[in-house]
C-alpha cells in the first residue's frame, strides 16, 4: 500500500517538482501551498508523514506542526527550511520534528530522509510485538505499544520518539544508556544534530516524570543517560 505525504511548501515551483517526484517514487502526495490550506488538509484525511517548510504565509511550519501534534502525536514530520541556525532546528525538534532539511537540498535527499524516517516508524515486526512493552518505573506505569506514561489518574500521551526513547531507558532501568546506542537505535544515526534532538527528548520526559521523586534520568556526562529508580524516596 502506498504511503500517504502532506506536502506543505509555499513555492509553487519547488512544491510541484517535490509532489511530482514523490509521486514518482511511489509516495501519493498532497500538495498545499500555506500553513491554513496545510492544517484544513490534514483534518481532513489521515497521512503517514508530513513535510513542512517553515517560512510559509498565513500559518508558519512551526505553527502547523504544533497543531498537527494536537491531532495526531506520532505522525513523522519533516521540516524544510532556508535557515540553518541552530536555533530554528532546536525549536522544530522541540515541537516533535523527526527531521530537517536545509535548502538547497535535492530531491534524493529528501527521498532518502522520507524513507529513513518511515523505515523508523514504521518497522514493527512480529518479533518486535513479542518484545516487553508494559514497564513499571516507581510510581509509573508505561504502555509503549500505547504509547501512553500513567501515574494514578493522570495520563501522558507520548509521540513515537519519547516512547522509544522511554522504553530503551526502561530497559537499561539503573544503567547506563550509551548516547550512541540509542542515537543510532532510534535516529539513525549518531549526529551532532540528532544528538541535540535526543537531549530535547530527555528533556521532556523529565518534566513528564517530576511527579515521581524516587523516578530520575540522570546525565552520565560523555556517556549516556541513566533511569534511576531509587526505593523508598518520595
Amino acid at each position: 500500500m502506498e504511503n500517504s505525504i502532506l506536502l506543505v511548501e509555499d513555492d509553487p515551483n519547488l512544491g510541484s517538482v517535490l509532489q511530482e517526484y514523490l509521486q514518482i517514487k511511489g509516495y501519493n502526495t498532497t500538495l498545499k501551498c500555506d500553513g491554513e490550506e496545510g492544517w484544513d488538509e490534514f483534518q481532513r484525511k489521515e497521512y503517514d508523514l508530513c513535510v513542512l517548510d517553515v517560512m510559509m504565509p498565513k500559518k508558519d511550519g512551526f505553527e502547523l506542526a504544533s497543531q498537527i501534534r494536537t491531532r495526531n502525536t506520532s505522525v513523522p514530520i519533516i521540516f524544510l527550511t532556508a535557515k540553518s541556525m541552530k536555533d530554528d532546528k532546536m525549536e522544530g525538534f522541540r515541537i516533535g520534528a523527526d527531521d530537517y532539511v536545509t535548502k538547497p537540498f535535492s530531491a534524493d535527499e529528501l527521498l532518502c530522509r522520507i524513507q529513513a524516517v518511515l523505515r523508523r516508524c514504521q518497522n514493527t515486526t512480529t518479533s518486535d510485538m513479542l518484545e516487553e512493552d508494559q514497564f513499571t518505573v516507581g510510581d509509573f506505569s508505561f504502555d509503549y505499544q500505547q504509547r501512553l506514561l500513567q501515574i494514578g489518574k493522570r495520563q501522558q500521551a507520548l509521540t513515537s520518539k519519547e516512547a522509544d526513547l522511554l522504553k530503551m531507558l526502561c530497559q537499561y532501568k539503573n544503567n547506563v544508556l550509551r548516547r550512541e546506542v540509542a542515537l543510532k537505535q532510534i535516529w539513525g544515526n549518531d549526529s551532532y544534530f540528532n544528538g541535540r534532538s535526543m537531549d530535547v527528548f530527555i528533556t521532556k520526559l523529565r518534566k513528564y516524570m517530576k511527579e515521581d521523586r524516587s523516578v530520575e534520568i540522570v546525565n552520565i556526562h560523555g556517556t549516556g543517560y541513566k533511569l534511576s529508580v531509587i526505593a523508598g524516596r518520595k
